[in-house]
């Protein structure tokens, strides 16, 4: 019960900051920018305000202030670190998000910057998992009910990298109105559920919260976008997204709710690889994938549906195949 009125109560939240954030937004000029090389009709969305995910980030915040403090006096604080890990991430997308206004261009952080200033932030927050007890060095193999035991050092070295691709898979997933947001959804109701059916209340109160959050800021972002999440919500979802996963010691959770993720990933490296290796040509229209579907006609409703249709489905195969990891 708390869960879904932390995410009743995120909801409202960001619905309501919506409507004073994006009027704010434009008197700033806080508008994106778009990249020559995408598509030509998305050089209309210019100038669309940006920094969107602000409306999420504000409502998980209070929600979890909320409704998790019951968890907080017994000593679980898992909600409170993943809900810090996100606002780290989410602070280089802002860092990132206002360089790119001040330079009114679509350029902000280095790569460099952004891994740097994220691997830093993925090594503090595997160790204070560990230090508290929420990680342990085991991969727990879904269907299989079995565990992989590794050495914390082989451990933690795979985990800091398994975030920080993570997080900007997510990014890279914000290309189309509605995308991220709406394939994030079912993944923080998947961790909701799985945190309710294991009796770990406080991170499904950080889910279910982050799920209200962004149904709320659908309101606006969905096709024809009157508001951009910018790398300030993309980094923070997906900062949520690995964050959850590892406070709940599921890692490999994130195979089958990030299959759009690693779809999207994947795409563009091979798309980068494979012009390199033939010096021009490509196996895609363009990428990353989103953008290849749109090139070959399909409208942006048409793929956000389908995306987060497949996420669905494999949320509930996820579900399936980690569900006993732990007594219930």
């Amino acid at each position: 019960m708390r869960i879904l009125l932390a995410a009743l109560t995120a909801f409202v939240i960001s619905a309501a900051v919506g409507w004073f954030l994006i009027p704010a937004l434009r008197a700033l000029h806080a508008g994106q920018s778009i990249k020559e090389i995408g598509p030509n009709w998305h050089k209309s969305k210019e100038g669309t305000p940006t920094m969107g995910g602000i409306m999420f980030i504000a409502a998980a915040i209070l929600a979890v202030a909320v409704f998790g403090w019951r968890d907080m006096a017994t000593g679980d604080w898992s909600a409170l670190f993943v809900l810090g890990f996100a606002l780290v991430c989410g602070a280089i997308g802002f860092v990132d998000d206002f360089a790119k206004i001040r330079k009114h261009e679509n350029t902000g952080l280095t790569a460099g910057w952004k891994f740097l200033l994220q691997l830093a932030a993925a090594i503090a927050f595997l160790a204070l998992l560990r230090r508290t007890g929420h990680l342990t060095p085991s991969l727990y193999v879904p269907f299989f009910n079995t565990s992989i035991h590794l050495r914390w050092e082989v451990y933690l070295v795979f985990a800091a990298f398994v975030i920080v691709g993570c997080v900007n898979a997510v990014n890279l997933t914000d290309g189309l109105d509605g995308l991220a947001g709406s394939v994030t959804l079912p993944v923080c109701v998947f961790f909701a559920v799985l945190s309710q059916w294991w009796d770990q209340g406080a991170a499904g109160i950080f889910a279910g919260a982050l799920a209200g959050g962004i149904l709320g800021f659908l309101v606006y972002n969905f096709h024809p976008a009157k508001v951009f999440m910018g790398d300030t919500g993309s980094l923070f979802l997906g900062g949520a997204v690995c964050g959850m996963a590892f406070a709940l010691d599921v890692p490999l959770a994130l195979v089958f709710v990030g299959v759009v993720y690693i779809a999207e990933t994947m795409s563009d490296i091979i798309q980068v690889g494979y012009f390199k290796l033939t010096h021009g040509k490509r196996i895609f229209r363009m990428a990353p994938l989103h953008h290849h579907l749109e090139l070959g006609g399909w409208s942006e409703v048409r793929i956000v549906l389908i995306f987060t249709g497949i996420t669905i489905a494999f949320c509930l195969l996820a579900f399936v195949g980690v569900m006993y990891r732990y007594a219930i």
